[in-house]
């Protein structure tokens, strides 16, 4: 995360809202494009604040001292499988172009706020940004704020996993590129846009036919499309 401020932040922190609002936060680097199926890649950039594996009633991580859970995230009472789940938190200066982890059918829903308005996300920037650590508190935009639900299956592997996108308080705004629904999507691929701050969780339901070995860390910086979050891996017949 040092890195990524030192080379990406300080030369544009200086900078207005609106010159960062007008030409730096829409920017859509040109990027390799990796194809890799023994490797689920980074759907956002943004630093990694959280990664777990947690059946779908217990805490993915605490909001004032309350479990948020995987069926609060999806908001699916019924929802009833364990999972890896990598939480990417998107500042203002991260690209906020998102892209397909893995390749396979993509279908989506849109949740409304729960409240009038979206929750901030001020404070989880400040801690990031300044402090450069993963904070504490300030994490309640999570139960609260607008979210899209895509689910992308994958036939390759037999399961379905999930990107949940959460807006911001700013604007609430996510714009899937993809508008027709089972559309087929290619790893690598752009599929949708948040606007202004943002999160991504990434959401792997596991697997006795294989093993999901995650490489990043908390507090890490990733960027979308180029670095591998989690690596594949077939079982054995003796371990399954």
């Amino acid at each position: 995360m040092r890195e990524w401020i030192a080379d990406d932040v300080l030369p544009v922190r200086d900078k207005s809202v609106q010159w960062l609002s007008q030409y730096h936060f829409f920017r859509d680097p040109i990027r390799p494009i990796y194809i890799d199926p023994d490797y689920f890649f980074a759907p956002a950039d943004g630093v990694i604040l959280y990664q777990e594996v947690v059946d779908p009633e217990h805490s993915v991580i605490d909001v004032k001292g309350s479990a948020y859970t995987l069926r609060e995230a999806l908001r699916d009472d019924t929802f009833s499988q364990r999972c890896l789940v990598i939480g990417i938190f998107m500042t203002f200066y991260d690209v906020h172009i998102n892209r397909v982890p893995y390749s396979g059918r993509l279908r989506y829903r849109e949740l409304d706020a729960i409240d009038t308005v979206n929750r901030p996300m001020l404070d989880v920037e400040h801690e990031l940004l300044h402090q450069l650590r993963v904070p504490a508190k300030g994490c309640e935009y999570l139960r609260h704020n607008q979210r899209m639900i895509n689910r992308i299956d994958v036939p390759d592997l037999n399961l379905s996993y999930y990107l949940l996108q959460i807006a911001d308080y700013d604007v609430d705004c996510i714009m899937p590129f993809e508008l027709g629904q089972n559309n087929y999507v290619d790893q690598g691929h752009r599929f949708s846009q948040i606007r202004y701050g943002s999160q991504v969780d990434l959401i792997i339901p596991l697997s006795d036919r294989y093993e999901f070995t995650t490489l990043c860390e908390p507090e890490e910086h990733v960027e979308a499309g180029i670095d591998p979050l989690v690596h594949i891996t077939e079982t054995t017949e003796e371990n399954r």
